[in-house]
């Protein structure tokens, strides 16, 4: 995953709907870790039900045994409980005694590359996590490759929706697609699909099924020619609308709410969440008009032991059996080549119908799915600086709107694309606002947009603050000195969970101080020197209307110094874009390319 210092930011589906009646169990999604280090398996992590298997007749207790241990994704864990107790399986005349462990593949993941806290010791030779997704990143950290020994089953990735609520999207999100799933999550649309809609995200870093979806819906956006912005949008959207479990989300989804709430999941966990917990509003499997990915639980003997080798070689089959694949499809599994049983019926809100199978990009692109993932998720702290001198009161463009307007407007735009734990503060800069050769003044102190002062929000202060903005008809632009005060600050204030930004609004005139103060070439020698890539604060421009070579010059060089980038549009029209282009740089900081102006 990328470093925890980035540089800048601005921060078919069930046949017609039909819904079927509740039964019995939820099951639990699991992680994406780059996985790292040899394939042996020292430590694994959540631990759950224990379950030793020497049943058949041949294992008397006095004759000779081998341990085989087994981990299974906890989904899959009662399958594999069932075809291990049906009959022992053998190994030169050796019975062979199975134990079958429930461990979450997150907790697996962590062991093998080495991250990430550990709590049970085990060495399991046998690892059966819920998708090969959890093997993508072992090539990449040098480790061997991996190749498993077939597939327990197949789950494809699925949207769902309640029974009630799937009854409601008729009309909003019919047929069920990815396409529909992704505008509706889409923060730089606000006021389409969004405002009928609410998704609920599994945090794909945690959970394959999550990290699946967004790979099918990274897939159609890509395929209907959509740009990175798009993705960045779902994403800032999706990273703050995240559930932490299976369980969580099919809580959500039955309960009441003014925007219907469609969840991510496999269909086998629709079928468990139906069949086990015999819920008064199921679930519904709504299965992607485009297609989708699966879940492919693959086969992994971890052990290098030649006995034990050959021990897991013969639980492996018996899983790939005839009789193991009926097993699997008992529980709502389909067989590795998608075929379903019996159970996948409209009664448990599935579809035995094999959907339409969408590829899995190349182990790269799911990686650097995952990296952008977690730097989008990374914190904000942005100072916004608002230039208030005279020439702010001029034409933006032929709408007649100020610039002042303009930059107002902006600021109010790009306020919504931020959740409330964002932190952000406003300052305001001519020249002398508080005394000679103060150029700059606080309006709003930094802080969470939640956080409330006298019942009112920095949120809503912030917006009051931006319509309230004027320019001052005789004020100049002090605004060298106001950047390096304002860099000073970030500088000392630097929190290192967070993607530390100074985001400057002007109209691009240059510095313009009578006082004096810091001239062009001071502030980019200041700025050079005091920039430390191990604390980075970046500057981030949004140059309003400006058009001579000379501004945009000083512009970019100012933003350069900082790993930043400078903005110049010149209609209200570009901005939003702008915004999520912004946020769009934390996938590449710090080597972004060349800055964003032209």
């Amino acid at each position: 995953m990328g470093g925890r210092h980035r540089t800048d930011e601005l921060d078919g589906g069930f046949d017609s709907y039909n819904d079927p009646p509740p039964r019995r169990r939820a099951s639990r999604g699991r992680v994406f870790v780059p996985l790292a280090g040899a394939v042996a398996l020292a430590v694994l992590l959540g631990v759950a039900a224990y379950v030793i298997v020497n049943k058949d007749a041949g294992c008397s207790s006095g004759a000779d045994k081998i341990a085989l241990s087994v981990a299974a994704s906890p989904d899959i864990q009662p399958a594999m409980e069932k075809i291990a107790k049906s009959s022992a399986p053998s190994v030169d005349g050796k019975c062979v005694e199975v134990t079958v462990t429930a461990a979450k593949a997150a907790d697996v993941a962590n062991a093998m590359a080495g991250t990430g806290a550990t709590g049970a010791k085990l060495n399991p030779a046998v690892w059966i996590p819920d998708s090969s997704l959890w093997l993508a990143g072992l090539a990449k950290s040098g480790g061997p490759a991996v190749k498993p020994s077939g597939n327990a089953a197949d789950s494809p990735v699925v949207l769902t929706a309640s029974k009630a609520g799937a009854s409601k999207l008729k009309s909003a999100f019919s047929p069920a697609s990815w396409t529909g799933l992704m505008s509706a999550a889409n923060a730089a649309n606000p006021d389409g699909l969004a405002k009928k809609v609410r998704v609920l995200a599994l945090d794909p870093t945690q959970n394959a099924a999550g990290l699946g979806a967004l790979l099918a819906g990274a897939n159609v956006l890509k395929s209907a020619g959509g740009d990175e912005d798009v993705l960045v949008g779902v994403l800032r959207q999706l990273s703050e609308s995240t559930v932490p479990s299976s369980d969580s989300m099919f809580a959500t989804l039955t309960k009441a709410a003014a925007r219907i709430p469609v969840g991510i999941s496999t269909e086998q966990a629709v079928w468990a969440f139906n069949t086990n917990k015999t819920p008064s509003n199921p679930a519904v499997a709504l299965y992607p008009a485009e297609g989708t990915v699966s879940l492919d639980y693959p086969i992994i003997i971890t052990t290098k032991d030649a006995e034990l080798r050959k021990a897991a070689q013969a639980f492996a089959a018996k899983v790939t059996s005839a009789d193991g694949r009926e097993t699997v499809q008992s529980f709502g599994f389909r067989t590795p080549d998608g075929k379903g049983g019996a159970q996948l019926t409209a009664d448990h809100g599935v579809n035995a119908k094999k959907p339409t199978t969408l590829p899995l990009p190349n182990a790269a692109t799911i990686t650097q799915l995952a990296q952008a993932w977690q730097q989008i998720k990374l914190g904000t702290k942005i100072l916004a600086l608002i230039d208030i001198s005279g020439t702010m009161a001029l034409p933006a463009d032929k709408s007649g709107t100020t610039r002042m307007q303009a930059i107002s407007n902006v600021g109010i735009e790009g306020l919504k694309l931020f959740p409330d734990k964002a932190e952000l503060g406003i300052w305001a800069f001519s020249d002398n606002l508080r005394g000679k050769g103060v150029d700059w003044k606080q309006v709003v102190s930094i802080g969470p947009l939640a956080q409330q002062s006298n019942g009112v929000t920095r949120r809503t202060l912030i917006e009051q603050a931006l319509r309230a903005s004027q320019a001052i008809p005789t004020g100049n632009t002090g605004l060298n000195d106001t950047l390096w005060a304002a860099y000073q600050k970030m500088s000392k204030d630097y929190e290192p969970d967070k993607v530390n930004t100074i985001l400057l609004f002007t109209d691009g005139v240059g510095n313009d101080d009578p006082n004096g103060g810091i001239s062009n070439s001071e502030i980019l020698q200041k700025l050079k020197q005091a920039y430390d890539p191990k604390k980075p604060v970046s500057i981030l421009i949004i140059s309003f209307n400006t058009k001579e070579d000379e501004n945009r010059k000083q512009m970019n060089s100012i933003a350069k110094a900082t790993g930043g980038t400078a903005y110049f549009p010149q209609t209200v029209l570009e901005i939003r874009n702008i915004f999520l282009k912004g946020i769009a740089r934390r996938l590449c900081a710090p080597n972004c390319g060349d800055p964003g102006g032209k």
